[in-house]
């Protein structure tokens, strides 16, 4: 098995409500209270923690999270979980001090993508690749794959009844997605992020030796709530970098005009609309799905299935094959416990078949933001969890201790132990994704360059001499 670092960051949705007769509160001062602990502690709203990870504030109020360095599949499932825990235990943190002042207010948490006046914020995913990669070329191969990828990992979404916005001036009705960035992606393959929000992003950024490796930014994935549809989109994501490192053969498949392709892929439930490649053909979404499939199964054939994760692979490519079946048949409820965009459909549709309201209704519209509420008990998705109606892939113990630990098997362990010491020692210090940095200036910074290395002598004398 190839050792690959993966990380997702998430953007949060912020907003409060307040109690009758409370003033509103703007989402700039929502998020003061909510950093307020964080501020306390460390003196800034841009931190990492003792897990390895980093919690800041981002561009419009939403709070930030990046899970640690990780590198199994279950791993990152547990440490996305447990950014979800630290999060809200911050947004109860900022209910008791607004509380404590005399305000009213229940602040709400949202791991989506979309507000209501139609802004977007992001998950990225993070994958480590050998620094031989063209990025630029594998990038093109990959879009297709991340085009129509939502099938299988969407989050699900109410679009309202508005012009297509892919060149076309025909009004539609309100429709259910499949996505709920596909409609806020402006571009294939640039440097940019914000600007241009592209699909992947090729600035040159590996935080690690330059000249050993490179970092894949993908930013075109919905926030998902089921552990399943996590591990789905980096399982499958990971194993197709893997397979085209290696060199696997693959039909061609380049998209004419992939920004236009997302949104229509992501309208059609069906996964059967005609999308078109540049060499004038047309494949479906689910067509190319099955092309990576086959060539995921090739591939794992060629190397065999001896691996560290074997049980994690082999669950997620049955599970994508299940989904595309899915797909196929418009048996959607046969993977509701699985994918979120299903498990939201499932619920819309039963609220539909008790009350007969349209999509456009305010009542689906609650639904679909509050799958996506945080607090345990409140959020849809919490609440399916609990019933036991939505697959698991970790336990609570594994989500606890990444909640305060970081993996053992990459360099956050480092980064975890340097902090927690240097916390314990009442010594400032300053920490990047590589450097570890004792802010006086007395002792020397640690660059940790390699983000397989676990142990590093170095960081055991650097956290030997906080103490003296």
């Amino acid at each position: 098995m190839i050792r690959r670092i993966v990380g997702i960051e998430t953007e949060f949705g912020i907003t409060s409500v307040g109690g009758e007769g409370s003033r509103s509160l703007g989402p700039d001062e929502i998020a003061r209270y909510f950093f307020r602990p964080v501020v306390e502690r460390w003196r800034s709203s841009n931190v990492f923690l003792e897990n390895g990870s980093r919690l800041y504030l981002d561009v419009g109020s939403h709070p930030e999270y990046a899970t640690a360095e990780c590198d199994g599949l279950r791993q990152i499932v547990a440490h996305d979980r447990a950014g979800e825990r630290i999060i809200d235990d911050l947004a109860v943190h900022a209910e008791q001090s607004l509380a404590a002042e005399g305000i009213d207010a229940k602040v709400y948490l949202f791991k989506n993508n979309t507000d209501t006046v139609g802004n977007s914020y992001g998950s990225h995913e993070n994958y480590l690749l050998d620094r031989s990669t063209q990025v630029r070329s594998m990038a093109t191969t990959l879009l297709p794959f991340l085009v129509s990828r939502q099938l299988i990992c969407g989050a699900g979404k109410i679009l309202p009844g508005t012009p297509t916005g892919v060149g076309t001036a025909e009004d539609e009705g309100p429709a259910f997605c499949f996505s709920q960035r596909a409609e806020h992606m402006w571009d294939g393959v640039s440097s940019a992020t914000t600007r241009s929000r592209p699909l992947i992003n090729t600035r040159d950024e590996p935080h690690a030796d330059s000249t050993r490796f490179r970092r894949m930014h993908v930013i075109v994935g919905d926030s998902n709530m089921i552990e399943t549809t996590t591990l789905l989109k980096i399982a499958s994501t990971r194993l197709v970098l893997e397979m085209l490192e290696a060199g696997v053969e693959l039909r061609p498949m380049a998209i004419a005009h992939p920004v236009r392709a997302i949104r229509e892929i992501s309208r059609d439930l069906s996964g059967t609309r005609p999308v078109g490649l540049t060499d004038g053909t047309t494949m479906s979404a689910l067509e190319i799905q099955r092309e990576f499939l086959a060539a995921v199964h090739r591939h794992l054939g060629r190397g065999g299935w001896e691996r560290d994760d074997r049980d994690d692979v082999e669950r997620c490519v049955a599970l994508w094959e299940r989904v595309l079946d899915a797909v196929e048949s418009g048996d959607h409820d046969s993977i509701a416990g699985d994918i979120d965009w299903a498990a939201k459909l499932r619920l819309i549709r039963q609220v539909q078949g008790r009350t007969g309201v349209d999509l456009d209704h305010p009542r689906l519209a609650q639904i679909d933001l509050t799958y996506h509420d945080i607090r345990p008990g409140r959020g849809l998705h919490s609440v399916l969890e609990r019933r036991g109606l939505v697959s698991r892939v970790v336990d609570d113990s594994e989500i606890e201790r990444a909640r305060h630990s970081a993996p053992e098997t990459t360099r956050a362990a480092l980064r975890g132990r340097f902090i927690s010491a240097a916390t314990r020692a009442e010594r400032d210090y300053t920490v990047d994704w590589v450097h570890l940095k004792v802010a006086d200036g007395t002792l020397p910074t640690v660059a940790l360059t390699d983000p397989f290395a676990a142990e590093d002598p170095r960081v055991d004398d650097l956290i030997a001499a906080l103490g003296r």
